[in-house]
């Protein structure tokens, strides 16, 4: 018999009667594969929502700081820098710099900001934070941190994938491909995005060779928040009903066919959208919200309302259950006019990122929810100056520098590592990217070396060949 003639014999009237409890048993399987107890399909892995340990987060609020904020003008004092002000350091301190733009002949740049001990923990922060200084004894600073790469766009990737080279899946593509999503109308992975754009990109938030319903999905802060998901003028809920019904009659066809599970993706991403159209308008109406939360954003204020929205809309989102929300914020790439520079994005996202931490806490959310702010290096304690005429900057720097966590079961009020006196490199517990990565997945109940995928050949996994857990950030 062939395939024609099968189909022809099993009309869908016979496979009904045929099926007997076939039907229930669909039904019991979506049920089932919602919480994670059903065997790997196309989109999900085997175990997908089941950690492989007790978590102590549940989901990644990942605040993207990217262009590479200055530590030393921020979260890491070194007063020493003073005495070489304006004059070039021996070789003999230079000999191992990765710098990307300047020579190691450059000059001292001593930062001109004021630090204060804030907190029970006196915890180091500068006068460019003064919102998070208040939340000091809820953060956990670390000092040390570490990557290969000494310009943005591999540097983004290093951070976000775990390599320099483009087409790996990212660190939120990764969570959700393990522990999947609690959201039945949201996506697992959301980025939202205020200021220029990272140089990255979408690279930045791809799901890379694993299935794309893992990548991130862009929001917008205003408007309908994903462009089209609204119906035309015209086309109404039932009659795009019957359409998504159509099209998956024909992928189902498709998959059959081909077996290629990104034909699966495509048939859940069109049945997300379509869920979306009711959840995801919701998000934007904070009308909900209290006069005082929106005010402690910097909701309708300036330069806030934009990246204060941002962060509000991730408090909650993964409050309806949406596992990794990145707030990409760019860009710190300050070469020149640091001061002017440093100062417009601190005055953008101090009192947001302070607020999100503090409203996350005060809602009891921040125990299971994990907060990391960053970006993908540092910069120089040499100043650079591009053009005759321009104020003084800072060069990409590797080697030593400063991000931060909050809660998910880090260690708040405490400082992680640090540099030498001159910022020049990380000299106790250096924490490479790897490591922090390894951390990071370790809080939200997943071994950074089991949670892999087959590709080309070998099992690929977010630490790559390396990546340690950093117990010093854990409570």
């Amino acid at each position: 018999m062939n395939f024609e003639t099968y189909r022809s014999v099993l009309t869908r009237r016979s496979f009904l009667d045929r099926c007997a409890a076939g039907i229930g048993t669909i039904g019991l399987a979506q049920l089932m594969a919602a919480d994670g107890l059903t065997v790997a399909t196309p989109t999900a892995p085997e175990g997908a929502g089941r950690p492989h340990f007790a978590p102590r987060a549940k989901n990644l609020i990942f605040l993207f700081m990217a262009g590479a904020p200055s530590q030393m003008d921020l979260f890491d004092p070194k007063p020493g820098l003073r005495r070489w002000h304006g004059e070039p350091l021996p070789p003999s301190m230079t000999s191992d710099l990765k710098l990307a733009f300047i020579k190691p002949t450059a000059k001292v740049l001593a930062s001109p900001r004021e630090f204060s001990r804030c907190g029970q923990s006196g915890m180091e922060i500068s006068d460019y934070l003064p919102n998070l200084q208040r939340q000091a004894d809820d953060i956990c600073m670390i000092r040390s941190m570490q990557t290969d790469q000494v310009n943005h766009h591999p540097g983004q990737s290093m951070l976000m994938s775990g390599s320099p080279l483009a087409g790996r899946p990212t660190m939120g593509a990764w969570l959700t491909y393990g522990l999947g999503s609690e959201s039945q109308s949201l996506p697992g992975f959301v980025v939202l995005s205020s200021g220029r754009g990272a140089s990255g990109g979408s690279s930045n938030f791809s799901s890379g060779f694993l299935p794309s319903t893992f990548a991130g999905v862009p929001f917008r802060g205003s408007g309908d928040p994903i462009l089209y998901l609204s119906n035309p003028s015209g086309v109404s809920r039932e009659s795009q009903r019957l359409t998504l019904e159509t099209l998956r009659r024909l992928n189902d066809e498709k998959l059959r066919d081909s077996g290629d599970a990104e034909v699966a993706s495509r048939m859940a991403n069109y049945e997300l959208a379509f869920r979306m159209q009711s959840a995801a308008p919701e998000l934007l109406d904070f009308s909900d919200e209290s006069k005082s939360t929106r005010d402690s954003y910097g909701i309708g204020q300036e330069p806030t309302n934009a990246y204060g929205t941002n962060c509000l809309m991730a408090r909650r989102m993964v409050e309806r259950g949406v596992r990794v929300v990145m707030l990409i914020h760019a860009s710190w790439d300050d070469h020149t006019n640091l001061d002017e520079g440093l100062k417009k994005n601190c005055d953008i996202t101090d009192k947001p990122a302070a607020a999100l931490v503090a409203d996350l806490k005060q809602r009891g959310m921040l125990d299971e929810t994990l907060v990391v702010w960053g970006g993908e290096f540092g910069r120089t304690s040499l100043g650079q100056l591009k053009h005759v005429g321009d104020k003084v900057g800072r060069d990409h720097h590797p080697n030593g520098f400063s991000m931060w966590l909050a809660g998910g079961g880090t260690k708040g009020g405490h400082v992680v590592g640090s540099t030498d006196e001159l910022a020049l490199k990380a000299v106790e517990n250096p924490v490479h990217v790897h490591d922090l990565q390894a951390t990071i997945l370790h809080l939200m109940g997943l071994d950074h070396e089991r949670l892999t995928y087959r590709h080309m050949g070998r099992d690929f996994r977010l630490t790559d060949v390396s990546g340690r857990i950093v117990d010093d950030i854990l409570a």
